[in-house]
């Protein structure tokens, strides 16, 4: 993900925008939702899943872009007691609206991939 530019072409010219600049604006708009406890990073040694800070969101993020069209893939924590589904389709909208009206470019599928469930 990091370094791969997104080439966005209009009628003026070309945008170059930084995936890290993508999946950072697909990052915050998922931790404005109701119900995300944070993203999440899997620690491949052990299998365990650590929450991610602020500065580190992009590690919770991956891309995947073809023909100028995006798929987002977020890893996230949930609050328990919350209802996992309509978290999951809320989080989907806020993610693909934020990321196509900031970045302007089409948004095929976002896929979530709830991590864990944390208990206050």
């Amino acid at each position: 993900m990091i370094g791969l530019i997104s080439k966005i072409q209009n009628e003026y010219g070309a945008v170059l925008v930084d995936n890290e600049v993508i999946a950072r604006t697909a990052g915050v708009a998922a931790m404005e939702c109701y119900g995300i406890v944070g993203m999440a990073a899997r620690n491949m040694r052990d299998g365990l899943v650590q929450i991610l800070k602020m500065e580190s969101l992009t590690k919770g993020v991956r891309l995947n872009l073809q023909d100028n069209c995006l798929s987002i893939d977020l890893h996230v924590i949930v609050e328990y007691g919350t209802n996992i589904t309509a978290i999951t389709e809320t989080l989907m909208s806020n993610v693909k609206y934020k990321v196509e009206d900031t970045i302007g470019i089409t948004v095929n599928e976002v896929n979530i991939f709830v991590e864990s469930v944390r208990v206050h």
